[in-house]
């Protein structure tokens, strides 16, 4: 079992997103620390990219900022070794295919596992074409984190058998971003992936409150948290800090209950 498998044996398993270098390398790792002290059992790393096209204006915002800032790949293998001196706690990957190819498969899967990267999400990559990819991340023990999405229907199954680590449940169709209500009958969604595998399923995109959160946690093993993170960022740049444990902190208390 690997080690983002094994943080969902502690009970509903919270998984936040921040957008690596936004507002500057420096700040994501202490961003990261605070999210870990108030009861982030993992975190999603995101690789900035100029053409994401998965994510909503948020998301979108924080990699161009991140990006701006000077923000590379090589660069954020660095800040992960750097944060292996302060935690353990499990991470993951968030990125495009293209900045993966355009470092090598070899070389990136590699990296992660010599940086103790857990697992990696690659929203553009088709499930058929995954094959290649999925190679180098066996090769170095990488969590393979497939997406089932509202419209994959008969299909769903097989992405969540081939799922390493958890499976992503999109919650909506479109882009990423805060959303004031979830109309997806996402239960019938985990319902089906469960029948299919025992891999732990999460659900992601749109997921902004403590409530929503609980109500999806009610049949799902753990919730995922993106642009609402990253939206604090934006609104306090380099003093985020506080405000992002304070937000973590009334999610994780209101899983407890």
């Amino acid at each position: 079992m690997s080690r983002i498998e094994r943080a969902f044996q502690k009970g509903k398993t919270f998984i936040g997103f921040i957008t690596a270098g936004d507002p500057c390398l420096e700040k994501t790792t202490e961003f990261i620390l605070e999210m870990e002290r108030a009861g982030a059992d993992i975190v999603e790393i995101g690789i900035p990219f100029s053409d994401p096209v998965a994510e909503g204006e948020v998301i979108q915002a924080a990699n161009i900022r991140a990006l701006s800032a000077g923000t590379t790949v090589p660069k954020i293998f660095e800040l992960v070794a750097d944060l292996r001196q302060k935690t353990d706690m499990p991470l993951a990957f968030m990125t495009y295919l293209n900045p993966v190819f355009h470092y090598g498969y070899e070389a990136f899967f590699k990296k992660c596992k010599d940086v103790q990267i857990g697992g990696i999400i690659i929203p553009d990559l088709p499930f058929e074409e995954s094959g290649e990819v999925r190679e180098y991340a066996e090769k170095y023990g990488i969590d393979l984190i497939l997406l089932v999405a509202p419209t994959s229907e008969e299909r769903a199954g097989k992405i969540a058998e081939a799922s390493r680590g958890f499976v992503y449940v999109v919650s909506s169709m479109g882009i990423t971003g805060v959303r004031s209500e979830i109309k997806t009958n996402l239960e019938a969604i985990v319902k089906t992936i469960k029948s299919a595998t025992g891999t732990p399923v999460a659900v992601g995109f749109g997921i902004s409150t403590p409530e929503q959160a609980a109500g999806i946690a009610g049949f799902a093993d753990g919730v995922i948290v993106g642009s609402a993170i990253v939206k604090i960022i934006a609104e306090h740049g380099n003093d985020a800090g506080e405000y992002i444990y304070e937000y973590i902190k009334s999610i994780r208390t209101e899983l407890e209950k």
